[in-house]
């Protein structure tokens, strides 16, 4: 069962910091670089040790290094390279998000990454069939001609009574009807002395 979406962002935060490892791996989505994009036919996939990814945001935007370790507890990646120092003279990895990455080169060891990019590719050739054909039906609907033939307007329909009988009620309202008097106004001096 899929949770409800809401508004709120406390809620929203509390999804994303107590997400299981399965919807958390999907958090970690990159986008491809273009290269890339043409040839597996897929916008993103999540970044995975062993990938060369390239920093698009921050400080050390356009630095190119591949990931080292990947931490889904603090939602960050390490990439090999990307580093700082301390105060007290140590060097350490600088945390960056998935997002703020473009995937320059995949890490396809895995076979499993390589059946998700087949399973994908095929996706997307069906959709762009599916495009094509619904193109098709569109430009064969326009070259239809219009019919000419116009239909009949419809009356709207209301119930005649019989003109004898229309006469007949009126005669009867104008009967019962009687003369209306005059209402009766009180003084105002009366009203406001009493």
């Amino acid at each position: 069962m899929q949770a409800a979406r809401t508004v709120k962002s406390s809620k929203q935060r509390k999804t994303l910091f107590q997400a299981p490892d399965h919807i958390r791996y999907k958090h970690f989505a990159a986008l491809l670089s273009p290269e890339l994009r043409k040839s597996y036919g897929t916008r993103s996939l999540p970044v995975r040790s062993g990938d060369t990814v390239r920093v698009m945001r921050g400080e050390r935007k356009g630095f190119e290094g591949k990931v080292s370790r990947v931490d889904r507890e603090s939602y960050r990646i390490y990439v090999e390279g990307l580093t700082r120092e301390k105060v007290d003279g140590t060097t350490i990895f600088v945390p960056v998000h998935p997002s703020k990455v473009m995937i320059t080169k995949l890490n396809l060891d895995d076979k499993w990454r390589k059946k998700i990019l087949e399973r994908k590719k095929r996706a997307e050739g069906v959709a762009e069939k599916v495009v094509e054909k619904h193109v098709e039906e569109k430009v064969a609907v326009e070259e239809l001609p219009l019919p000419t033939e116009e239909k009949p307007k419809r009356r709207k329909r209301t119930a005649k009574k019989p003109e004898k009988k229309k006469v007949e009620e009126k005669q009867k309202k104008k009967t019962r009807e009687k003369p209306k008097k005059p209402r009766k106004r009180k003084k105002v001096e009366e009203s406001r002395s009493g």
